[in-house]
C-alpha cells in the first residue's frame, strides 16, 4: 500500500469520530475492507477461500476470473453476512497475510484501526484480534495507568483495572457493574499502598490522609466512590445500571487517579 502520500508526509489527520458503531458492520465498511486486503497482498481468489471457510460457504465454481467475478462474490459474501462475522473475516485475514508477510499484516491493522478512528466504529485491531475501544481519551488514559502500574509492580491493580476494561467490552451485553467495581477496587488498592494502610475503604482512606489527594478533588473521588457504591456494588432490585458511558467516566476517572498516586509511592 502507498504510505508516501500528501496527508502521510505532511501529516495530516482527519478529527477522530465519537464513537457510534458497536454492533454493526456499515455496509462501507464491508466493502473498504476487500479494497485494503488487496492492498495489503490478498487477491481476490485467495481472499475468497477465507471468506468461505470463515462464513462456511461453497465457491462459486463459475466464478474463475479475479476480476471482475472472483471480487463481486467476495463483496457480495461479505455484504450478507452477520455484523459480528465481519469482524471474524478481519481477523483471519490477518492471519493470513502475518504468514506470508509481517510487515504487511501491520500494514493491514494500521488501515483497518484509522478506518475504525475515523469513522466512529468502537473497535480496534490489535495483534489480530477485534478488541473493545473507548475514546481516544479514554484509550490514551487507562494505557498511562497501566504503564505506572507495571512500573511500580502493583500487579493486583493491575489485574483489576484490564479486568474492569474487559467488563466493558464484552458482548453482546457489557458488564457494566463489573466494570465499575473493578476499576474502584483497583483505585482503592493503589489508594492503601499510597498511604500505608492496607484494610482502610477509599472512603476511610481520603478521610484520614486529606493530603493524599489535593482538594477539592478529593471531594469529585469521594463523590466517585459513593456513585459506585450506590450504582454497582450495592444495586437495588429494580434499579437500573448505569450506562456505557458513565461505566466508561468511572472507568477513565479511576485510571487518572491510579496514575496519579502511582507516581507519589
Amino acid at each position: 500500500m502507498q504510505r508516501d502520500t500528501f496527508s502521510k508526509r505532511n501529516n495530516y489527520q482527519a478529527i477522530s469520530a465519537d464513537i457510534s458503531v458497536r454492533q454493526d458492520a456499515p455496509h462501507e465498511f464491508r466493502g473498504v475492507l476487500t479494497n485494503i486486503a488487496k492492498d495489503c497482498g490478498l487477491t481476490p481468489e485467495p481472499l475468497r477461500t477465507l471468506i468461505c471457510r470463515v462464513l462456511r460457504k461453497r465457491k462459486n465454481d463459475n466464478n474463475w476470473t479475479e476480476y471482475p467475478n472472483v471480487d463481486d462474490e467476495n463483496r457480495e459474501l461479505i455484504d450478507n453476512c452477520q455484523w459480528y462475522k465481519v469482524y471474524d473475516i478481519v481477523e483471519t485475514i490477518y492471519k493470513e497475510i502475518k504468514d506470508t508477510s509481517i510487515d504487511n499484516a501491520k500494514e493491514f491493522e494500521t488501515e483497518i484501526n484509522e478506518y475504525f478512528i475515523d469513522n466512529g466504529i468502537g473497535w480496534k485491531l490489535t495483534k489480530g484480534l477485534i478488541e473493545y475501544r473507548s475514546s481516544e481519551g479514554n484509550e490514551h488514559i487507562i494505557e498511562v495507568a497501566d504503564k505506572a502500574l507495571l512500573q511500580s509492580e502493583m500487579d493486583t491493580a493491575r489485574r483489576e483495572l484490564k479486568e474492569a476494561f474487559s467488563d466493558l467490552a464484552k458482548r453482546p451485553q457489557p458488564d457494566i457493574t463489573g466494570a465499575i467495581q473493578h476499576s474502584m477496587a483497583a483505585l482503592e488498592y493503589v489508594a492503601r499502598k499510597a498511604c500505608g494502610d492496607s484494610n482502610a475503604t477509599l472512603g476511610e482512606i481520603i478521610k484520614k490522609h486529606p493530603n493524599l489527594i489535593p482538594s477539592p478533588l478529593d471531594e469529585a473521588i469521594t463523590k466517585a466512590w459513593g456513585y459506585a457504591s450506590n450504582n454497582a456494588r450495592h444495586i437495588k432490585p429494580g434499579q437500573a445500571p448505569p450506562s456505557d458511558e458513565e461505566a466508561e467516566l468511572i472507568v477513565g476517572i479511576c485510571a487518572s487517579v491510579i496514575t496519579y498516586l502511582s507516581n507519589k509511592i
